[in-house]
C-alpha cells in the first residue's frame, strides 16, 4: 500500500511492540485503525504484548510491509537502522519514533525516500501511553500532521513541532540527555563515594542541601537495572548529537558504560547496592 487511506481506518505495520510499542499499538486499535506486527523472530512475551494491544500477526515485516499503509517503528535504539534497512523499498509513510540522534534519524530517512516512501521523525517523551497527559509523542517533517491525525482522541498527547526534518529527535535527545544522563551521574558519584569511604558523609550532606537525591539516587538504580540496558544505546546517540553539534560527547559517553555495567534484572532490598557493586567493579572482586 502507497498512501493513508482516506477513510477512519488505516492499516498501520508496528515494528515491534515491546513495552512502549504495544502500548502506542494500543492507542491506535482503540482509534480504529488496524494495526500488524510481524511475529517472526519474537517471543512469547512480545506476542501477548501484541495480542492485549489487539494486534493482527502479518506473520514476517515483508507481509506487514505490503499491507501496510503506515509503518511506526519503535525499537531500541540500536537496531533502528536495521529495521528502517529491513523495509527498504516500503512505498508508505514511515515514522521513526526511535531515541536516536538527528544524523541517525537521516539516515533512516535517506534509507526510505531513496525508494518511494515518505518519512516522518518522532519521538516518544514519557511513559508507555495509558492515560491522556502522560506520554507525548512529538512529530517533525512535511507529513508529521498526517501522522498525528491517526492519534486523535487517544491517549497519547502529539505534537507536531517546527524545525528541521528531525527536530523532534534533537528534542528527544535534549530531554533524555537530561533526565537519563543526570541518572547515570547521579550513580557514578555516589559509586565514587563508596570506593572513597565517604558515602555516609555524602548522605548526611545530601540531607541537609539537596535531600531529594537519596530517593533519586535509589530510584536511579532501579531504573538502571530494569532499563539501563536499552539505554546504553540512548546515551550513545546523544554523544553523537552531542558532537554533531560541536558540544563535548563524554558526558553521555559515560552515562552508556554507567548503564552497560548495570546488572540486568537485579532485584530486591539490596538493589542499589547491587548496582554500585557492578558499576564500581566490586562484584568482581566479591
Amino acid at each position: 500500500m502507497s498512501g493513508v487511506s482516506d477513510s477512519a481506518t488505516t492499516v498501520i505495520g508496528l515494528l515491534h511492540p515491546g513495552e512502549m510499542g504495544a502500548a502506542v499499538g494500543r492507542c491506535l486499535t482503540e482509534a480504529g485503525h488496524r494495526v500488524l506486527w510481524a511475529a517472526e523472530g519474537r517471543g512469547p512475551d512480545t506476542a501477548a504484548r501484541a495480542a492485549a494491544a489487539g494486534l493482527e500477526d502479518a506473520g514476517t515485516v515483508a507481509a506487514l510491509a505490503a499491507r501496510s499503509a503506515v509503518i511506526l517503528s519503535i525499537c531500541p535504539p540500536h537496531a533502528a537502522l536495521d529495521v528502517a534497512w529491513a523495509v527498504h523499498g516500503f512505498g508508505g509513510l514511515y515514522v521513526d519514533a526511535n531515541a536516536v540522534a538527528p544524523g541517525t534519524a537521516a539516515e533512516a530517512a535517506r534509507l526510505i525516500c531513496e525508494t518511494g516512501g515518505r518519512y516522518v521523525d518522532g519521538g516518544i517523551i514519557g511513559p508507555p501511553p495509558a492515560r491522556p497527559g502522560s506520554t507525548r509523542l512529538y512529530l517533525s517533517g512535511s507529513n508529521a500532521a498526517e501522522v498525528a491525525g491517526l492519534f486523535a482522541g487517544t491517549a497519547l498527547d502529539v505534537r507536531v513541532i517546527a524545525g528541521t526534518a528531525t527536530a523532534a529527535s534533537a528534542v528527544k535527545m535534549a530531554y533524555a540527555g537530561w533526565t537519563k544522563g543526570t541518572a547515570a551521574l547521579l550513580l557514578a558519584v555516589r559509586g565514587l563515594a563508596r570506593e572513597q569511604g565517604v558515602e555516609d558523609a555524602l548522605l548526611a550532606e545530601w540531607a541537609l542541601s539537596q535531600p531529594d537525591l537519596v530517593k533519586r539516587s535509589a530510584g536511579a538504580a532501579a531504573s538502571a537495572a530494569a532499563k539501563g540496558w536499552r539505554w546504553v544505546g540512548e546515551m550513545e546517540e546523544i554523544g553523537a548529537a552531542m558532537s554533531a553539534a560541536g558540544l563535548p560527547d563524554g558526558f553521555h559517553q559515560a552515562a552508556a558504560e554507567i548503564f552497560r555495567r548495570s546488572p540486568r534484572g537485579a532485584a530486591g532490598p539490596d538493589l542499589l547496592d547491587q548496582v554500585l557493586d557492578e558499576i564500581t567493579g566490586d562484584s568482581a572482586a566479591m
